[in-house]
This record gives C-alpha cells, sequence and structure tokens, in this order.
C-alpha cells in the first residue's frame, strides 16, 4: 500500500492547499496520508474532509523544530489529539516567537536598502512565516529582486565563481542567512518540554530525515529514544541516500523503532523537467517498514 507520512501546504512552506495536495497524491495512489505543516496545524481541517471524499486516509501530522542539548532537530508528530489546548497554545506560542524573529530579520534587510513595508509582508502570513515564501514577499518588487541579484553577483565575483541566475538557496542565504547581517532561526522547543507535553497530548514521534546533514551523529537517535522522546525513525525519505536508508532501517530494528516513510513534498518543479514531482521516482510502500501499523491503525 502506497503511503506518504510528509506533505506540506501553503499553510507553511508548501505552494498547494490541502486540497490540491489531496488531488494530487491520489492520482499517484497514495492511501494513506499525513500533512506535517511547520509548527501548525491549520490546514488539517480541510486535508481530512477532502481526504474523506477521496477514500484516503488521514494520520494527524505536524512537523517540529526542537532543540536537544543545543542539537537541532526536525521531528514529526503523528496521532495527537488536534483539539488539546496545551498543544494549540504551544503552537500559539511558537508562531508568535517565528513573527518576532522575522520581523526583526526584516528591519535588518530595511537598514540594507531593501524597500520593505514590514506590517504588510507580515500581515499576509495569518500561521506559519516559511522562509522561501517570506523571500517570494521581499522580492517581489523589481528594485529588491535587482538588489539582490547584485548583492549575489558581487559575492560571486569575489570568490571568483561564474555567475549567470541566482539560485534559491542563493537568494535565501544572501538575504536570511547572512552571517554579515543576520540569521533567520526557526523557532524551537526544547525537547524535554516536548517530552512533557507528549506525554498529555498523545500520538508518535518520529526523528524527520535524520541522514539530511547527518544528523546521525553522536547516537542522536538512541539519545532520543533513551529519553523517551521518539518512537519512530523517517527511514524512507528523499533527502536519504540509499546508505543512509540502510542505516536508518539497522537503526530502527537495533532500537526497536517504528520505521516511516515520506516525499517531504512542498512544491511541483517549475520548467521542462522530465521529474517535477517526488512521486515520479520515489514511492513508499508500507510493507517495507517496520510496525508502521503502530501509526496507521
Amino acid at each position: 500500500m502506497l503511503i506518504d507520512l510528509q506533505l506540506h501546504s501553503i499553510y507553511s512552506d508548501g505552494y498547494l492547499n490541502p486540497t490540491q495536495l489531496i488531488k494530487l497524491i491520489k492520482k499517484q495512489g497514495v492511501k494513506v496520508a499525513s500533512l506535517t505543516d511547520h509548527n501548525t496545524i491549520s490546514g488539517l481541517e480541510e486535508f481530512k474532509k477532502v481526504a474523506k471524499k477521496n477514500n484516503i486516509k488521514v494520520i494527524n501530522g505536524l512537523e517540529l523544530y526542537v532543540k536537544y542539548k543545543r542539537k537541532k532537530i526536525n521531528l514529526l508528530w503523528y496521532n495527537f489529539d488536534d483539539h488539546n489546548e496545551t498543544l494549540l497554545q504551544l503552537l500559539k506560542e511558537i508562531r508568535h516567537r517565528r513573527y518576532l524573529l522575522c520581523q526583526n530579520i526584516l528591519f535588518k534587510l530595511k537598514r540594507r536598502s531593501y524597500k520593505i513595508n514590514i506590517p504588510k509582508i507580515l500581515s499576509e502570513f495569518e500561521y506559519y512565516i516559511p522562509v522561501n515564501r517570506l523571500a517570494d514577499k521581499v522580492l517581489a518588487t523589481k528594485f529588491n529582486y535587482n538588489l539582490v541579484v547584485k548583492n549575489i553577483r558581487k559575492k560571486s565575483k569575489e570568490k571568483g565563481k561564474l555567475f549567470l541566475l541566482p539560485r534559491e538557496e542563493d537568494i535565501l542565504n544572501e538575504l536570511f542567512f547572512n552571517k554579515k547581517y543576520g540569521i533567520l532561526n526557526e523557532s524551537y522547543i526544547n525537547a524535554e518540554r516536548l517530552l512533557k507535553i507528549k506525554k498529555e497530548v498523545g500520538g508518535q514521534i518520529v526523528f524527520c530525515h535524520p541522514g539530511r546533514y547527518n544528523k546521525f551523529s553522536n547516537n542522536m537517535t538512541g539519545k532520543l529514544k533513551e529519553i523517551g522522546l521518539i518512537d519512530g525513525i523517517e527511514v524512507l525519505s528523499p533527502h536519504h541516500s540509499l546508505g543512509a536508508v540502510l542505516y536508518a532501517q539497522f537503526l530502527s530494528e537495533q532500537l526497536d523503532l517504528i520505521a516511516t516513510g515520506g516525499s517531504d513534498f512542498h512544491r511541483l518543479e517549475e520548467g521542462n523537467y522530465l521529474m517535477e514531482k517526488s512521486w515520479d521516482w520515489f514511492k513508499i510502500d508500507s510493507k517495507y517498514l517496520r510496525k508502521i501499523d503502530k501509526i496507521i491503525k
């Protein structure tokens, strides 16, 4: 059975709304899905409603940014009580902190000559403020776009690199991850606090794409399991090499963890590409995932 336990919509950093997502995954043959927007469950109700009409089973999902002993990780949370007041209050707090962080970085950009109406831009984000779409708002004016291209071109020339057109990564680094001018950090939750909330809210927490940026290091998976924070590990992910998949499978067996998988879908690729979406080359079959029935009940 084809499943997908990591999808993102316009409520966080995705580019499709929940209805469009359901229609898209139905064409791929997905039978079980989870909307795992960052720090928000605002799109969940629409996702469930449309999924029911299309005979797709929905697992409550959420992706959180977490700090464990100064290490930054991503965790996926499934089957929680989406009406729990403690959880809703936590997400409200995270959203407020994110708002302040984004407001601060926009002030810094304005001081660097970017023409920005800060209140207007921030008012367009009712839920989580994703860095990719925040960049879209900043670069909506030709002046700002030309300025960021000028700055990137200058840096490339200084480093002796060939510059054609800026990649999204170049733009984000120049605007929001620039050590000289400022870094836009995520709104993180402390792991110990999350563990306490999990005991009240319920569900399963999964270590999200640990092969990305080598989060396997320093026995992180074992430590998270030892304190009781995680119940599973994401094995099948487009961010994983074959080696990372095999190692995640090994850890799932050694640490008695649920194995999960997701496309981490955000958008359809623009342009004349042979592959425009992750399902063109990457499919997740539940039969390969250890103890997945603990999540897909």
